[in-house]
């Protein structure tokens, strides 16, 4: 079964090669390692599942002389949902590019974007956490810049010089700990931690640094230029995967190799930037005037709701109920994963079909595009918070650690940001159901609005009513 480790990041690399080699045939090599990448990333699941966590020494060299790849629940969870999510991107973009030139540009760069997020997930030292959050950064700015425009490019240069900042203050604090350790091991360092300056620096600048790739408030504001102005599949990409997997970096950083000197004071700063990052992303978003600019503020905010669970997880003591929690932490991260890929490649499909993004002028797309409309619902629904959504799990289990450890500004935050994001979602619909009239035609669902579809439906009826077995994948975790 460790076999499925090293498949899981030589697959996508090798395929990456083979479309510099083959570009007429690139979209099919694409769509093949897609496939096979998200069969292996089952297989992993079901293994951790069955046997607990796996690990593999590339070339059988011990951790702290080779690279060594590891993979648990939580990490195993979050490789599967890149798969789908990649997989799904990759179908859309098939029929995104039109043009031979785009595909040939596209293709390498995506593949080693899906390459640098398997092998982060699966690195188990710090330096190749560094080395692959460098590959994921430099891999997510080209593919944003590709829109083409002045500012496209712009944002990607802003998104280029923050994200270079981040893996600064992180590879410092890593050579911090390199210094007062002498391995940088994960599974050891989490036996190793002590309290002191160099521990307590060492984990201010690797969290600064990583804030910044999450685009946590107020360190959001490269975020929305960037997104907006990206082409939809890697818009996608971008919200769904490459911030969540720096916030699944300050979770094991947090939770699992500095648990032992992580404060209830430094757990509630992160709980006020988040709930900072709820409302002032939501009302932003609600302000928007385009789609991609109200998805891309939505982002802000709904990762928001992930930091607010710090404070909880610090006061909860081990138990079924900081267990609870944690599944429901990771199930809120997985449904907006879903559930914002999907609303980009719906938007994508408006922008080509429409001309256009602008709110105000989306009079009739009801009509026009139907089956891309309903996949925006489904999206909305998940963000919102509704049942029997995902996303109505891990806000309930917030709810709930908040009334469990007395603390009441998190459920006040929670309810604000689910009124804002009915709000700026209805107001999308509104305006898609309005009433200008368009000839009757038979409703069909074109290649490029399936995978939307597919990816909200798994945010709604997927997590929101087979949840259980991620809680049980979790159970004694973190």
């Amino acid at each position: 079964m460790t076999d499925a480790l090293i498949w899981l990041v030589a697959m996508p690399l090798a395929a990456a090669l083979a479309t510099l080699l083959l570009p007429r045939h690139a979209s099919v090599v694409v769509i093949i390692t897609g496939v096979v990448t998200t069969l292996a990333g089952g297989i992993l699941l079901f293994a951790v599942g069955t046997q607990g966590a796996l690990s593999y020494e590339i070339g059988g060299w011990t951790a702290g002389l080779g690279i060594a790849l590891r993979a648990d629940g939580l990490s195993a969870l979050l490789l599967l949902m890149t798969a789908l999510v990649m997989l799904a991107a990759s179908i859309y973009a098939s029929a995104y590019f039109s043009k031979a030139v785009e595909r040939a540009r596209f293709w390498p760069l995506w593949l080693l974007l899906w390459t640098s997020l398997n092998a982060l997930l699966l690195s188990g030292d710090l330096f190749n956490l560094y080395v692959t959050l460098e590959l994921l950064g430099l891999s997510a700015v080209v593919l944003a810049s590709l829109g083409g425009k002045t500012a496209a490019v712009a944002a990607a240069l802003r998104y280029l010089l923050v994200g270079l900042l981040g893996s600064m203050l992180f590879l410092a604090g890593v050579s911090l700990i390199y210094a007062g350790y002498g391995t940088l091991d994960i599974a050891a360092l989490a036996h190793l931690i002590e309290p002191g300056p160099v521990t307590w620096t060492a984990l201010a600048l690797m969290t600064a640094g990583l804030l910044l790739k999450t685009a946590l408030f107020p360190l959001h504001f490269w975020l929305p230029p960037a997104h907006a102005s990206a082409p939809a599949p890697v818009s996608a990409v971008l919200s769904a995967l490459v911030v969540k997997v720096a916030f699944y970096l300050v979770l094991r950083l947090w939770l699992d190799v500095f648990a032992a000197v992580v404060t209830g004071a430094a757990a509630n700063l992160l709980g006020v930037l988040g709930a900072g990052a709820v409302l002032w992303g939501s009302w932003r978003a609600l302000r928007a005037e385009r789609l991609k600019l109200l998805a891309a503020y939505s982002t802000v905010a709904q990762l928001g709701y992930l930091f607010l669970f710090f404070p909880l997880l610090q006061a909860l003591p081990s138990g079924p109920a900081r267990d609870a929690a944690v599944g429901g932490l990771v199930i809120l991260a997985l449904t907006h994963g879903f559930a914002k890929a999907g609303l980009f490649m719906a938007i994508g499909v408006i922008q080509q079909r429409c001309g256009h993004d602008s709110i105000r002028d989306l009079d009739g797309t009801a009509q026009r595009l139907p089956a891309t409309t309903f996949a925006i619902a489904l999206a909305g629904v998940a963000l919102i918070g509704l049942p029997p959504s995902g996303a109505f799990l891990g806000k309930w289990q917030l709810l709930a650690g908040s009334f469990a450890t007395g603390q009441w500004l998190w459920i006040l935050v929670t309810v604000a940001g689910s009124l804002l994001a009915a709000a700026y979602i209805f107001r999308v619909l509104g305006h898609a159901f309005g009433h200008q009239a368009y000839p009757q035609r038979p409703v069909t669902v074109a290649r490029e609005e399936w995978p939307a579809l597919v990816l909200t439906a798994m945010a709604m009826v997927g997590l929101g009513l087979a949840g259980a077995p991620v809680w049980r994948l979790l159970e004694g975790g973190l």
